[in-house]
């Protein structure tokens, strides 16, 4: 069995587990852990627990100490450090005339390495900078490039929905979104009614997407004939979470007329999918395709770096 802790060092942040041996560590202790990039400071999120040992997928590297007074204003000190490299830095790229937008500095609690985190349209050629900051804090630096997720949730702001940012309040990590969860939650698709402040698709969209799967397993599709108490229909539309279906049937005169039923009131007797033309799509499509490879870009690039 394993002693392990949950300690993340950004909020929000992914969670990532420590050994922490034969330490007694509490839910929001601060602590010292021996990573891949040197001594990181990072909060418990997830206190002590046991785990086997053949549960862990790889062996985790340890808890060197809570943080002591000390470590905890060597890294107050490092974030006053990262606001004054920050300032620097963007007079150094302006001097460099680089076409880049500086977004975040991060300091390793060792003081091994300062990262600069920057955005920009492609390739930069950011050697000299490097050079320069290099001579300046004689120590290792890295500049890395993020997207425009990431820099939104380092700038923070609200949503369409009034509240906080997901990516800035609770989301550890991005997950992959699609136009084709627009289309399955009967979302409208106009780009700027399902785009986030980051211009690409709404992390939200993933929410609500494995129920909405669960139950399209059980229902007809639109365009399936089904028999109701009213005589055999064809699915004109489905509330995919009420579980409802609005049934165009004909009349004894021939006439056609629409009626709601719940799933559970019919019987589904081919299940046809009809080639349905969404108006709002077409008329959106070179801007919904546009959004949709640059889904894919950011699926492709996006690499986050283990402790």
């Amino acid at each position: 069995m394993k002693n392990i802790v949950g300690v993340r060092f950004k909020k929000p942040g992914k969670i990532y587990f420590f050994d922490s041996g034969n330490l007694e560590i509490t839910n929001r202790d601060f602590v010292i852990v021996e990573t891949a990039q040197g001594q990181e400071y990072g909060e418990v999120a997830i206190s002590n627990r046991t785990v086997p040992e053949e549960n862990l997928v790889k062996p985790l590297k340890k808890v060197i100490r809570i943080a002591t007074y000390k470590d905890k204003k060597h890294h107050e000190e490092n974030k006053q450090k990262e606001k004054e490299a920050f300032e620097l830095c963007k007079k150094k790229i302006k001097e460099h005339n680089l076409d880049m937008t500086l977004t975040d500095v991060e300091f390793k609690f060792d003081n091994s390495k300062i990262l600069f985190y920057f955005t920009a349209d492609g390739r930069i050629d950011f050697r000299d900078l490097v050079k320069d900051l290099a001579a300046i804090y004689k120590t290792r630096i890295e500049l890395r490039q993020i997207g425009v997720r990431d820099e939104v949730k380092r700038i923070g702001g609200n949503g369409v929905c009034g509240r906080e940012l997901c990516c800035c309040s609770f989301l550890g990590n991005f997950e992959t979104v699609s136009i084709k969860m627009a289309k399955e939650q009967n979302m409208s698709l106009n780009p700027s009614k399902i785009s986030g402040n980051c211009g690409r698709l709404m992390c939200c969209l993933k929410y609500e997407q494995d129920v909405y799967e669960e139950k399209m397993k059980r229902l007809p599709k639109v365009g399936a004939i089904v028999k109701t108490q009213d005589g055999e229909g064809t699915v004109e539309g489905v509330e995919t979470l009420k579980e409802r279906l609005r049934v165009k049937l004909k009349d004894d005169n021939g006439e056609f007329y629409y009626k709601k039923y719940d799933a559970s009131e019919v019987k589904i007797i081919k299940n046809n999918e009809a080639d349905l033309v969404d108006e709002e799509e077409k008329e959106n499509l070179k801007e919904l395709q546009e959004l949709e490879k640059l889904e894919k870009m950011d699926k492709k690039n996006l690499q986050e770096e283990e402790p």
